[in-house]
């Protein structure tokens, strides 16, 4: 795996390295190029439809970073993804291919196709459900058949609710039964914002959640054992104690990326399943009546093809100014962080699960920086290095996996404590 031949002369190319997020997974690999397998430096180019937009990035990196040798060393693979051709040509050069492009649910799966069938590996940031649960439904088996790891949701989305779970059992001592997550974003006094190709990708995910609900009745699987008490269900608002602020549910694919990544652990290395729900704060009751009339219209106008060609079309006019096609500004991403608090209950060692309440509980931390453009790209480029030095820990050699799937083995998470995502116990009881 460490080795990069003439055939296949990359460890790393970034297909669509010209968009809002690419441009700062570009400069987060040259900043961790010395990181390649067995202490090399790891050979990358970038990918996509123009040439002169890649150029430009690449300069602009380049300038950023005080790294000219950018502009000349760094290799440029004209790929499109209406092209099948040109991603296979690209697949066959690269060792690990970094899928940039979205919404996934519209140009994702011919990536995953030309990563399979031309022997490239394939991570993505994708935090859409639908088209992570149909990749795994899909193409799971052709990738375990050519060896090729399809690894999506590794960015903000979801690696640190993934790991952060995984974290947490094995801080516990005894076996967790149940957690809820509360995200909290910090801002400065200019606030926080999205790139436009989020908000589209929520908007279409919403419209489109009945085919959701159809997919995971292909897949076809038995509801996960319930180990302890059932986890308790909240309000859709709610006043948090935990973090002292009105909550609502996440809406991303957190907690569709656990349940996979936990049924995987319980089928394939007979582990107890971790019940998890998944919390977002949103501040104080001024905030709440913006959330409900924002939801109304939202929910209104999702389900019409006009509703949802103006969600996308102004995006910062129904976002109330959350995502905006500019995207962040640099201040913006620089006095933005985020905090993820776990709340752990279990039972303490030597007590049996199925008799009576939970005895123990735990709290866990995962801390971050900018959650969109900071924190995904570190956790994507940590993910990629960690697949080129460690794939003999990956499991079954090749097939589709949530992160925590993939990396349960490896040192993914004290890599991410190195940039930029930390993971600590806040108390143990």
């Amino acid at each position: 795996m460490a080795a990069v031949t003439s055939s296949r002369p990359y460890h790393i190319i970034i297909f669509g390295a010209s968009g809002f997020t690419g441009q700062f997974v570009v400069e987060e690999v040259a900043r961790c190029a010395a990181e390649g397998p067995g202490g090399s430096s790891l050979k990358w180019a970038v990918a996509g439809r123009s040439r002169p937009r890649l150029e430009e990035v690449l300069k602009q990196a380049a300038g950023r970073l005080s790294m000219p040798e950018l502009k000349t060393d760094i290799e440029i693979i004209v790929a499109d993804v209406s092209i099948e051709e040109s991603l296979a040509i690209m697949c066959q050069q690269g060792l690990v291919i970094l899928n940039c492009v979205g919404p996934y649910r519209f140009y994702g799966e011919p990536v995953v196709k030309a990563c399979i069938e031309n022997g490239a590996h394939y991570i993505d940031i994708c935090g859409e459900p639908q088209f992570l649960e149909r990749m795994q439904l899909e193409y799971h088996t052709k990738a375990l058949d050519r060896g090729v790891y399809v690894i999506g949701s590794c960015g903000f989305d979801s690696i640190p609710a993934d790991l952060g779970i995984l974290y947490t059992q094995r801080q516990f001592r005894g076996t967790l039964t149940a957690v809820e997550s509360f995200l909290n974003i910090s801002s400065g006094p200019e606030g926080s914002s999205g790139h436009a190709a989020t908000w589209q990708a929520a908007v279409h995910g919403f419209a489109d959640s009945k085919s959701l609900r159809q997919l995971r009745k292909k897949l076809g699987h038995k509801p996960l054992p319930v180990v302890g008490a059932k986890i308790r269900k909240r309000s859709f608002v709610f006043f948090s104690k935990e973090i002292e602020q009105y909550a609502i549910p996440f809406m991303g694919s957190d907690p569709s990326v656990v349940k996979r990544t936990q049924r995987f652990l319980h089928e394939e290395e007979q582990q107890s399943p971790v019940q998890y729900s998944a919390y977002v704060g949103i501040g104080g009751l001024l905030s709440v009546v913006k959330l409900f009339c924002g939801g109304l219209i939202f929910w209104f106008m999702v389900k019409f093809s006009l509703g949802r060609k103006l969600l996308t079309t102004f995006p910062s006019l129904f976002s109330f100014g959350l995502f905006t096609k500019s995207g962040p500004t640099i201040k913006q991403i620089e006095d933005t962080c985020f905090s993820m608090i776990l709340f752990g209950e279990g039972y303490s060692e030597g007590t049996d699960p199925t008799q009576g309440r939970p005895n123990a509980k735990i709290c866990t931390q995962v801390l971050g920086a900018e959650p969109g453009y900071v924190a995904t790209v570190s956790a994507m480029v940590q993910a990629a290095v960690t697949l080129l030095n460690e794939v003999h820990s990956l499991p079954r050699r090749g097939g589709v996996y949530t992160p925590g799937a993939a990396f349960y083995k490896t040192s993914l998470i004290d890599r991410l404590h190195n940039h930029s995502i930390k993971f600590s116990v806040r108390g143990y009881q």
